[in-house]
């Protein structure tokens, strides 16, 4: 619950955080006349603002919150420069900047009314947005960030005209809290790499999210694609594309945790790339403490290939940029797992991020390869 006084009565809502952010402790009201330098000392005490106002002006105020956090810190009069921290470290500090960022954006609160409606001045009609993101209405008024409002209606609008994916020449329509495919290049690994035999009766996918993969592996010509994911959200949104695709006939979509049951000629990986603990349920396709759905692919492979089989790990290797894995931890799981490598593609990524600078990750992002890598079950243990 969140709480906060008005017309001297001591009211309370339900909390809302898709983040699992918690509710601020204080909040106060605010509205048109709240300028920003004022706003930006309060959430960096950790003062919710709670927004009375016109709600265009709250969106002006939040954009003004970003500037202020954003702005380049100036260095002591006299200071030196210091040295520019080194991988891991740096990445860690990146996150741990991007994740204060957040919260002290999520500190500019809007209510929402029992039909997920808002009732501010100039308030858009985000219904529609908000039931599918967050389900049906709750019956109840309740709080949330307005940057969490507007991620919400951002997955609306990316749902609703979709990404365009030229292996498929079609569009995925990527849900909220899906991870979307915007970063073609793995998408065009599995497109071009050579079907194994065997592999035109049946593959499986691991992880499917939207579904992109499981798609461009029956568009290629695979009869029957039993795909997996952990995810409701995900598992609904692979089922939304294949129907649109007209491929939901030649797929099985199972909620399961990494195999289906039984072996394939084909199984295809794409696992989150970087092992760190995600801040977000979005992030858990970037994001996997540990790698531990990347080790638990590699563990249980052998046990799902048919004889002859290839798995397809897709990887992209910023990990390594960061020091966060080495290629040589990588090599010795696909070693301990009784497989062998029988080949590579690669291919740099093409996203606007790549060629971007800005931040500590930009050099690593340069330098940043994604790979299909080719395994089999090892001579000795197939």
């Amino acid at each position: 619950m969140i709480h906060w006084s008005e017309h001297g009565d001591e009211r309370s809502a339900p909390w809302r955080s898709e983040s699992g952010a918690s509710a601020p402790r204080r909040v106060v009201l605010a509205d048109d006349t709240l300028a920003a330098d004022a706003a930006y000392r309060l959430v960096c005490e950790g003062t919710g603002l709670l927004w009375r106002g016109d709600f265009q002006n709250a969106r002006h105020l939040l954009d003004a919150l970003k500037r202020r956090i954003d702005r380049p810190r100036k260095d002591r009069k006299g200071g030196k420069h210091a040295a520019a921290p080194e991988f891991p470290h740096a990445f860690h500090l990146h996150r741990q900047a991007q994740a204060q960022r957040a919260r002290l954006l999520g500190l500019l609160l809007i209510g929402l009314e029992p039909d997920w409606g808002i009732a501010l001045r100039r308030a858009p009609d985000w219904r529609v947005a908000c039931a599918e993101a967050w389900g049906a209405a709750p019956g109840a008024p309740c709080v949330v960030s307005l940057r969490e409002l507007l991620g919400a209606v951002g997955a609306h609008e990316w749902r609703k005209k979709g990404v365009p994916v030229p292996a498929l020449d079609a569009r995925i329509h990527p849900h909220y809290g899906v991870f979307s495919p915007v970063r073609g290049e793995y998408v065009d690994l599995v497109a071009q790499a050579p079907l194994p035999p065997g592999a035109e009766a049946l593959a499986f996918e691991i992880g499917t999210g939207t579904g992109v993969l499981a798609a461009v592996l029956a568009r290629r010509g695979v009869d029957r694609v039993v795909a997996t994911e952990l995810d409701p959200r995900a598992l609904a949104c692979a089922q939304d594309n294949l129907a649109r695709l007209g491929l939901a006939g030649r797929m099985e979509l199972l909620q399961a945790d990494l195999f289906p049951e039984g072996r394939a000629p084909l199984v295809v990986c794409n696992p989150p790339w970087l092992p760190a603990k995600a801040a977000a349920p979005i992030e858990r396709a970037v994001y996997d403490e540990g790698g531990r759905m990347l080790r638990g692919f590699l563990a249980g492979l052998a046990a799902h290939l048919a004889p002859q089989g290839e798995g397809w790990l897709i990887l992209s290797d910023l990990a390594e940029h960061l020091r966060l894995r080495s290629r040589d931890e990588l090599l010795g799981w696909i070693a301990a797992a009784g497989l062998e490598v029988l080949g590579r593609h690669d291919i740099r990524p093409r996203h606007g991020k790549a060629t971007a600078g800005g931040d500590v990750l930009a050099g690593a992002r340069a330098t940043e390869v994604t790979s299909l890598w080719r395994l089999g079950v090892h001579a000795t243990d197939s």
